[in-house]
């Protein structure tokens, strides 16, 4: 049996770090994206692109696919968004996408330093219209309720995997 490819998506303040944070306390091994496999780039192109913007937030694609293509783990739970996961989403047994109402997103993201994203008035702005569409999370996956204790999240989501 070979190793099984899980992404874990959502928009910001849904718990996607956190998530990864204790999967790794578990034991299990997790990627977090925007540390891990992030970098500012063209979605299509992924061609590398000065600044700092959303729509530019992608994860190095060769990289996705040789950590994927690893049978060191039983399991490899990839944490975190990007604007490119179309180009990867294929190496994924299962997606799971955490959700959250709008009081415990506007209440995570009010409790961000504004150094970091989500922690200004204008990305939170813009976070409320991605929960709200949806656009930039994959439209198929297991939607888990992120408002549950993180425990109980993260037990969601491993009893999905098997």
């Amino acid at each position: 049996m070979g190793v099984k490819n899980y992404l874990i998506e959502g928009v910001s303040g849904t718990g996607k770090t956190s998530v990864c944070r204790e999967l790794r306390r578990r034991g299990y091994h997790a990627i977090n994206g925007d540390t891990d496999l992030a970098y500012q780039g063209d979605p299509v192109t992924g061609q590398p692109l000065d600044g700092a913007c959303h729509e530019h937030h992608i994860w190095r694609v060769e990289t996705v696919r040789m950590l994927a293509a690893d049978h060191a783990h039983a399991a490899s739970f990839f944490c975190g968004g990007s604007r490119n996961f179309t180009s990867f989403i294929d190496v994924f047994d299962r997606v799971f996408i955490l959700d959250v109402d709008l009081d415990t997103l506007e209440r995570r993201l009010a409790g961000r330093p504004e150094d970091e994203w989500g922690g200004r008035p204008a990305e939170r702005q813009f976070i409320r219209r991605l929960h709200e569409t949806k656009e930039d999370i994959p439209s198929q996956g297991i939607v888990i309720d992120a408002t549950a204790p993180l425990e109980h999240v993260v037990d969601a989501i491993l009893k999905n995997c098997a």
